[in-house]
């Protein structure tokens, strides 16, 4: 059995899994300020005339590090940044608490200047003095070579509570990226160690002994002890989870648009041939691009909470939610109300519904049915317009899936598949909007938890070779080693699967779900002279997203 909790910023949502059957669900109320007694209350009626000796494994997902970037609930980090020559410091995404390094690493990891340990040192008193305990340090190509970025550390480590490196967070080489990733990984870090601290204790006070895994942006997962080191990667952990839901509850294999209605936003997503589509290079958050591989995913602040207001002569919705709908005991009219009053929706009191939407009438001019109806038919619309723009982006840049690129594909979704408590109110609407038919999954109103549940474990790993130098580099564990001058692609390669097993592994991967593919691999010659004296290989490879081996359907 597997046990999938979502914890959502409204609710908190858990279903147990057994057979690929889901048994139980239940969908409780989020207490920010008691995350424990939240999940202590999802789980109550799940474990009832349930043995917990059963379980093979518990997965979460977690608004956590999405939300605290959203709204800018974060650490003030430290930046000490070493960018060498050729790209200026307004390139930058961080430009507060910046402090710039003299050392450089070229692109082949040869040592072009030193390191000053001076600067180091200087950087740490500065932001000591101002009350700075997080800090992140990015060496320009230290995945190539991270000696630079340790060597600071070694000087920085006991100046701050906690300290995160570039070279860990990703074996691309974008710089700008690179710097953004470390430091959203140190801004979330307090936070984030909170959440793993409480949801490792709600796991002993139910005395369940089995393995906890945390839902990355990419669909996959990782155990929750390695999770305390890279928070950044559960960022749009939430989005991620309704994907892998509508993978393992509808049986996609067309094109395809998946919208998950929450309270709060509406994330939107994209199937081609049946498969999620993924952020090649890495997903953008609050305005920083990052190296986070994830899927590709768009939120919009529409979701059924979403204030309503008549305001210079338009109604507006969203983008902010201020408390539940007006007739579950919130203090604005919302979207749900709406919903309510037109007999779409049977939850809550149908008189408070009314009463919200007599405010909005009446500013309008308008009877209550017809201010519901134009409210409901804009969010419609506005979700809509949002997903055909999402479309036509794709279709402008090459296509990437989970498992591969798809030269010269054009999108033309055939289905929508639409998750999340107000599925079954805008469904048909949003469908006849877009021209397509829908399809409501099984258990539509807990996708999260269920995605959460049957995703398995990824993982990555770069491998870059330099021969003439006879030196590998394992770059995300910024380890190196000697190689033999004849050292080619395909031991490159062989080196790298051992090492993205072991890591994997690692993870909390189980033997079944080890898909491994080659994502990237490239080889250049290298001159000198007129001679070639040598090859730089470079590989990637990962773990397949996809559905653990236990809960995957057959095919």
């Amino acid at each position: 059995m597997i046990l999938g909790i979502d914890v959502g910023g409204t609710h908190t949502d858990a279903v147990l899994i057994e057979k690929q059957q889901i048994k139980k669900r239940e969908k409780v109320i989020t207490d920010e300020n008691n995350l424990i007694n939240s999940l202590l209350n999802a789980t109550t009626a799940i474990f009832r005339d349930v043995n917990p000796e059963k379980l093979s494994r518990v997965v979460l997902s977690t608004t956590i590090s999405t939300n605290a970037i959203v709204q800018n609930k974060v650490n003030p980090v430290g930046m000490m940044i070493s960018p060498g020559p050729g790209l200026s410091p307004s390139m930058f995404p961080i430009k507060n608490n910046t402090q710039l390094l003299s050392g450089y690493m070229n692109h082949r990891g040869i040592e072009i200047t030193h390191m000053d340990s001076g600067e180091v040192l200087n950087a740490c008193e500065r932001f000591s003095k101002d009350h700075i305990q997080h800090a992140g340090i990015v060496c320009k190509f230290s995945t190539r070579n991270p000696s630079q970025e340790l060597a600071a550390y070694n000087l920085a480590k006991d100046h701050f509570a906690h300290i995160s490196l570039g070279h860990t967070m990703s074996g691309h080489l974008n710089f700008p990226r690179r710097i953004a990733t470390t430091y959203l990984n140190e801004a979330v870090w307090s936070k984030y160690q909170l959440f793993a601290d409480q949801t490792i204790h709600f796991v002993k006070e139910r005395r369940l002994s089995v393995p906890l895994y945390i839902l990355k942006a990419d669909g996959g997962t990782f155990d929750i002890n390695h999770s305390r080191n890279y928070p950044v990667q559960t960022i749009l952990s939430g989005p991620a989870a309704s994907i892998m839901g509508i993978l393992f509850t509808a049986d996609c294999q067309e094109d395809a648009i998946a919208l998950d209605i929450g309270g709060t936003t509406t994330d939107i997503a994209i199937f081609a041939d049946g498969v999620p589509l993924l952020e090649h290079i890495g997903v953008t958050i609050g305005g920083y691009k990052t190296l986070i591989r994830g899927l590709r995913t768009k939120s919009i602040p529409v979701g059924g909470d979403s204030r309503v207001k008549y305001r210079n002569g338009n109604i507006h919705i969203g983008p902010e939610r201020e408390g539940p709908a007006f007739a579950l005991g919130g203090p604005y009219p919302t979207l749900t109300d709406a919903m309510i009053v037109l007999g779409l929706t049977k939850i809550g009191n149908r008189n408070k519904a009314e009463i919200a939407m007599q405010g909005v009438a009446d500013a309008m001019n308008k009877t209550i049915s017809e201010t519901a109806d134009q409210i409901y038919n804009l969010a419609c619309e506005m979700i809509a317009s949002e997903v055909l723009s999402v479309i036509e982006e794709i279709n402008n840049e090459p296509v990437y899936t989970i498992h591969e690129m798809l030269e010269g594909k054009k999108l033309e979704p055939k289905m929508l598949y639409v998750v999340g408590g107000p599925a079954e109110s805008m469904a048909q609407k949003l469908a006849e909007i877009l021209k397509c038919p829908y399809h409501i999954p099984p258990y539509a109103e807990v996708a999260n938890a269920v995605g959460a549940a049957v995703a398995r474990t990824t993982a990555e790993i770069t491998i870059h070779a330099d021969t003439e130098r006879r030196v590998l580099s394992i770059v995300e564990d910024g380890v190196q080693m000697s190689i033999p001058q004849r050292f080619s692609m395909q031991e490159a390669i062989r080196i790298g699967k051992e090492k993205l097993k072991a890591r994997a592994m690692l993870m909390g991967a189980g033997q079944g779900d080890l898909e491994m593919e080659v994502i990237e691999q490239q080889e250049f010659n290298m001159i000198r002279e007129y001679y070639t004296t040598g090859k730089n290989i470079r590989v990637k490879l990962q773990v397949k997203p996809g559905l653990v081996s236990d809960a995957a359907k057959e095919q």
